[in-house]
């Protein structure tokens, strides 16, 4: 770390005291599109994360809430070994090197993504009301804002006609209204490979300091419909199908019409793609990260699949080929 990052050297400070002037070494541990940032903490052969949350961007104690209530209901998350809320430091329990996107294979990726599926039923079982923030109206609302603000305006250095900004307000009530009317359970709001460990017990989960308490179909469609790997139809319809049957036998209140709930999921998909768009463009244009970019044909591709297939979404889909044909004007690629 460069001598001029001064919250590293107070990090180090920090452990230092809590570990008693033991020796030990810190190392990046992941890469993350929040402010925040996690290092590996070695002593004695033995390693840990700590993690650097800078106030006033990031809040520790929502991870603080969350792993509580994950770790009470039988998953495994880290565990917290000792906090600093104010100063945003928190020392965590290290749940391994590999998550599932780095150590998928063809021998493992169908009962790695069977753990992920029972454990994300095991946690939407143990949902309670007002215990999360809301996946309200207005919170929906704000993410599928980013796509007008930052894809189109920033990235593709656009701005929407009248007839565009129609579809786009059509297509958001419309999201938004089917969100909203599927019961209601806790959402890790970003359950994708990448945040989940190969471990033991498998999954370990991670990232999930933005849970909420929204729609039952968030999750399974974040895991299918990922940020950074595509599965063939086929299989991502015998997970779902696999999720669906499951959750039906733990009795949690998933559409008993197989047909209704696959439209549930893809248009709940289709909100999180189009939100997902407008977070890449703006990590990019205001953070300076602008790796994750190159995602971004994958979340088109899904957000056309899914708008192509039905007719209140015909007119979104014409919508994405007049932005493809902005993003070719400009130098973009999708």
């Amino acid at each position: 770390m460069p001598d001029s990052d001064t919250r590293f050297a107070q990090l180090r400070g920090w452990l230092t005291h809590q570990l008693s002037d033991q020796h030990f070494s810190l190392a990046p541990a992941s890469a993350d599109a929040s402010f925040r940032r996690y290092f590996r903490v070695t002593v004695n052969g033995e390693t840990t994360i700590a993690m650097d949350a800078p106030p006033p961007q990031e809040d520790c104690r929502p991870f603080v809430k969350v792993a509580a209530l994950m770790r009470a209901a039988g998953l495994n998350v880290p565990r917290l070994i000792a906090q600093d809320i104010e100063r945003g430091f928190l020392w965590l329990s290290d749940l391994g090197t590999t998550t599932y996107l780095d150590g998928f294979t063809e021998a493992n990726t169908d009962g790695a993504m069977n753990d992920a599926i029972d454990a994300l039923i095991v946690w939407q079982g143990a949902s309670q009301a007002n215990v999360l923030p809301p996946y309200d109206r207005a919170l929906l609302q704000r993410e599928l804002d980013l796509f007008p603000d930052w894809y189109v305006g920033k990235h593709l250095q656009a701005t929407f006609t009248d007839t565009q900004n129609k579809v786009f307000t059509t297509v958001s009530e419309l999201l938004i209204a089917s969100a909203l009317a599927q019961p209601q359970v806790y959402v890790h709001r970003d359950y994708m490979p990448r945040n989940l460990m190969l471990s033991t017990p498998n999954p370990g989960v991670l990232d999930f300091q933005d849970a909420v308490y929204g729609p039952i179909t968030y999750d399974i469609a974040s895991l299918m419909r990922d940020a950074f790997v595509s599965w063939p139809e086929e299989r991502e319809l015998d997970w779902v199908v696999r999720y669906w049957e499951r959750a039906q036998k733990a009795g949690l209140p998933v559409n008993p019409d197989f047909a209704a709930f696959w439209r549930e999921f893809e248009w709940m998909g289709l909100q999180r793609h189009i939100k997902v768009l407008g977070i890449f463009a703006r990590i990019n244009y205001r953070d300076g990260k602008p790796h994750y970019l190159k995602d971004t044909p994958r979340f088109i591709n899904y957000a056309r699949r899914v708008a192509t297939r039905y007719r209140e979404l015909a007119a979104f889909a014409k919508l994405l080929d007049e932005l493809e044909g902005r993003a070719r004007q400009v130098g973009y690629t999708f």
